[in-house]
């Protein structure tokens, strides 16, 4: 931890703590407190307790990366029913912690700490700043220090209760730590995580700090507090007298953003009900015994003040908010009841320049305590996470922990359902078999095939390459996916997280050379656009552009080249309204070119059908679904033909044969599933009936 700008003590309230309580014994202790000092510099002593605590790390590192080797010998993936869900801290947990937090540190200035929970962080790793809502605890990210640990290093805000330090002086004390830090490391970025007071807080550093790299993540942002309902309580606490303790227990209670359906959420998975009753009655009865400490120690004058203070904090962050010109992910939630999120979202997007949001439509006002939210999975699909002044796909890149895979497999799971893949795979020796036994397990590997229609290949291709073989397929994807050249009609940029978390990188020569460099295996598919959008009669047909694009690369590194192809598509759909029937029709035509003009056009300068990259919508027609079939054809080396392959012409030779090998794939595939006795989903259903819906269904010989 740095200690330049706020220095580290020892002695504290916060790590103050009775041996009669286990769980306030836990809390506090968990905790490493830091004084705010602006202007103390770095020690000795704290220098090298910085180099101690950097050898222990990579020691610890090791230890973990032996581990981590073994887990994945042993494919973590491989059964995602099998994998356990993440164990967060409980909604119990954190009311029982702000309890025993305010009792211990009722008055004060306000001051950071760093959860001990989240010291397993490497020395370079981003610094994140939490900033909490009016409540001021710091512990608004309790149920994700864990995890935000191991890829941040965290420092939250802690405010005393009583304090009354105004919105002006917090705003400065956030700024001393956010130079300091700055200055320590110029070329680390800094995170400020934000919930409704402290998202104001993180515009107004934005706005005055234009030169450090800030990357800003906003909670239901406070800035629309104008209109919201505690705007209407300042008059009214005005002139209410003091007895007010029932009252103000309610009004804490709409506060905590429904807390009845929050509990429920917390507890309610996987459980029994009478778990589920005894879970809810514990977290029910925290909560109550946390509210009444509150209303206990938080006096009217006090919460007045509070309320003002978040009113004078919403007028300085909208007056603001034209000079913020950094990265920003909003988080807005559909159902809070003390502000509205949901319209302040789409506000704050049209105004910050490089903006984008996320829409949680069941969430309430104080998001980071609901269980079905994980903030790190929000932040690496937003692909906003990285550790250098620009955003590296393949060095930034964590892959999904098993519960984020598990997370994925189960919103797909009705694909791999009703399409039953059959995957099949090319040994050394030329013999085709089940399964994929035949794909390379060292990279760099290139797996080059068939882009079928909206892309409905991809679920199962992927899903299934980390479950058997623990491998990564990092696709090559259309720039849509991660930015716009302009705003419209487009689906949402959150509408593709799922690709971006499982490692999709945009396409450019750079991110292939990067991958391959890496030793990764990538998924590329020369048709693009044009082949997942293809018009009627046209499936199964390749649109690969008339020059080698990939070749020379993948020879400069020795990558083996995968020719796959796959069919299917035919048999779960079909396609009745195309692009040459839509661009018949005026209002079409004109969507169409909208439609195009958002995105980031590609092969500008390729000939033939393959340059034709506009996006449009197809219009496909259920079937009763068939089957997926996909085959990998036996791996091309390019190691030993380094030299050879920098020959334009052979490269040339090599991408002709890759291009047969994808359409002969094609063509055994078509062949062959003619004789799957499975291939209609009724007589899978039958199979499945008799030998257990969890056995694999066979499919046609060999």
């Amino acid at each position: 931890m740095a200690a330049t700008g706020p220095s580290l003590f020892v002695a504290s309230p916060l790590v103050t703590s009775t041996a009669g309580n286990s769980v306030r014994n836990r809390c506090l202790s968990s905790f490493r407190a830091m004084a705010v000092s602006a202007d103390q510099k770095s020690s000795p002593a704290t220098v090298a307790t910085r180099s101690t605590e950097k050898g222990r790390w990579l020691e610890e590192k090791n230890r973990k990366g032996r581990k981590e080797e073994e887990e994945l010998t042993s494919n973590i993936y491989s059964n995602p029913q099998e994998i356990t869900d993440e164990n967060g801290n409980t909604l119990r947990e954190y009311f029982q912690e702000c309890k025993d937090l305010m009792i211990q540190s009722k008055a004060g200035p306000p001051r950071w700490f760093t959860p001990l929970e989240c010291g397993s962080h490497a020395p370079d790793s981003p610094l994140l700043l939490f900033l909490p809502g009016i409540d001021g605890m710091g512990l608004g990210l309790f149920k994700h220090h864990h995890k935000l640990g191991k890829i941040f290093e965290i420092w939250c805000l802690h405010i005393p209760v009583t304090d009354k330090t105004s919105f002006t002086d917090l705003v400065k004390l956030v700024e001393r730590t956010v130079r300091s830090e700055y200055k320590r490391s110029p070329d680390r970025p800094i995170y400020i995580v934000g919930e409704s007071l402290g998202a104001c807080i993180a515009l107004d550093i934005a706005a005055r700090n234009p030169d450090v790299d800030l990357v800003l993540i906003l909670a239901n942002p406070a800035t629309s507090f104008s209109r919201s309902q505690l705007q209407s309580l300042i008059p009214v606490l005005q002139v209410m007298p003091d007895q007010l303790s029932l009252y103000f227990s309610y009004m804490l209670n709409l506060a905590s953003g429904d807390p009845l359906r929050m509990a429920i959420e917390n507890v309610a998975k996987g459980l029994m009900p009478h778990q589920i009753v005894g879970e809810l009655t514990q977290d029910l009865v925290a909560m109550s015994s946390y509210l009444c400490v509150l209303a206990d120690m938080l006096p009217r004058e006090t919460l007045l003040w509070k309320l003002q203070m978040l009113k004078s904090a919403s007028s300085s962050a909208n007056s603001h908010l034209h000079a913020v010109k950094n990265q920003a992910l909003l988080l807005c939630s559909g159902k809070d009841q003390l502000f509205p999120s949901e319209e302040e979202a789409q506000r704050l997007y049209h105004m910050l320049p490089k903006c984008e949001k996320r829409v949680l439509e069941e969430s309430g006002h104080f998001l980071f305590l609901e269980d079905g939210f994980d903030l790190v999975t929000a932040i690496k699909g937003a692909s906003f996470y990285r550790q250098g002044k620009y955003l590296d796909y393949v060095s930034d890149y964590i892959p999904p922990t098993p519960y984020e895979f598990k997370k994925i497999y189960e919103s797909n799971r009705w694909v791999l359902a009703v399409t039953s893949p059959v995957m099949l795979s090319t040994l050394e020796d030329g013999k085709v078999v089940r399964g994929l036994a035949g794909i390379p397990s060292e990279g760099p590997v290139l797996y080059v095939g068939y882009h079928m229609l909206l892309g409905f290949e991809l679920a199962p291709l992927v899903l299934q390459f980390l479950m058997e073989r623990n491998i990564l397929l990092r696709g090559i994807a259309h720039p849509m996916m991660f930015t716009r050249a302009k705003e419209g009609r487009m689906l949402d940029l959150g509408s593709f997280d799922t690709y971006r978390l499982m490692g999709a990188v945009p396409v450019s020569g750079s991110n292939f050379y990067k991958l391959l460099s890496s030793k990764s295996h990538a998924l590329l598919y020369p048709g693009g656009v044009r082949e997942a959008l293809h018009r009627k009669g046209e499936e199964y047909k390749l649109f690969w552009p008339e020059q080698s694009e990939f070749v020379r690369m993948a020879s400069r590194f020795g990558a083996k080249i995968v020719p796959f192809g796959v069919v299917g598509e035919d048999d779960v759909g079909e396609l009745v309204f195309d692009y040459n029937d839509q661009m018949q029709i005026p209002s079409l035509r004109t969507f169409i070119k909208e439609l195009t003009e958002e995105v980031v056009h590609l092969r500008i300068d390729a000939s033939g059908e393959v340059s034709n990259q506009d996006v449009y919508l197809p219009g496909v027609v259920p079937k009763l679904p068939g089957r997926f079939y996909y085959y990998f054809g036996k791996p091309i080396e390019t190691k030993e033909r380094k030299e050879e392959l920098r020959n334009r012409e052979r490269a040339h030779e090599v991408y002709l044969h890759v291009k047969t090998e994808v359409e002969k794939c094609i063509a055994y595939l078509k062949e062959k599933r003619e004789e799957d006795p499975y291939r209609n989903l009724m007589t899978r259903l039958v199979y499945q009936a008799t030998h257990g819906f969890e056995a694999q269904v066979p499919t046609f010989e060999l």
